[in-house]
């Protein structure tokens, strides 16, 4: 059994938030528990429309604006201080980077559209993936079975030659229940151990 192609989520395993601070402070100022202010912002109590594609973050952030019965006019500032803790682990990118040399690399994430500009125009790392199934794109998100078969049919490879790294356990299962191989992402050297051995053991 050989592993051929490997894929990423996003949130979680390579932007996380490393500083809770920003995140806790803004909250505190808005008076809500950081995790009802965290429901808002990704879009939960919206029945996640903002990373189905449903809606575009400019109406996203509209919608947020009345819940937190803010000005429009902030709500730019008060979204980049929620995400000020936010990091891209660029040195597990230039992993993935060199795993791309040997395996198709890919990224199945749920998120908003904006995803692709910072994969290609901010972040720049478009050239560590072959592939990005993002959820707000293709109208599904993870953990329905049906995006990881969409992403199976964009790669050209089975499930049993896929690895899928998500920090999130019901990901995880959603992806090993169509026969892909899970990694519970806890941080980069626990997942890049985790990786290395399932891709020894394929090659036995």
């Amino acid at each position: 059994m050989g592993i051929h192609a490997i894929v990423w989520d996003v949130g979680g395993v390579l932007e996380r938030t490393e500083d809770m601070q920003p995140r806790m402070t803004l909250a505190k100022r808005i008076g809500l528990p950081v995790f009802e202010l965290e429901k808002i912002i990704f879009g939960n109590d919206d029945k996640y429309r903002v990373q189905l594609g449903e809606i575009d973050m400019a109406d996203h952030q509209r919608n947020v604006a009345k819940k937190l019965d803010l000005p429009e006019s902030t709500i730019e500032n008060v979204f980049s201080e929620f995400f000020a803790g936010d990091v891209l682990d660029r040195e597990l990118v230039k992993q993935i980077l060199n795993l791309k040399q040997n395996y198709c690399s890919a990224i199945i994430s749920n998120y908003a559209k904006v995803l692709r500009n910072k994969i290609t125009d901010i972040w720049k790392i478009d050239d560590a993936f072959h592939y990005l199934i993002c959820s707000a794109e293709v109208g599904l998100m993870k953990p329905n079975l049906e995006i990881y078969q969409l992403a199976l049919e964009k790669i050209g490879f089975a499930p049993h030659e896929t690895i899928f790294i998500d920090d999130f356990v019901e990901n995880i299962e959603g992806a090993e229940n169509i026969g892909m191989q899970g990694i519970l992402f806890k941080n980069r050297e626990q997942a890049l151990a985790d990786l290395g051995k399932l891709l020894e053991t394929s090659k036995i």
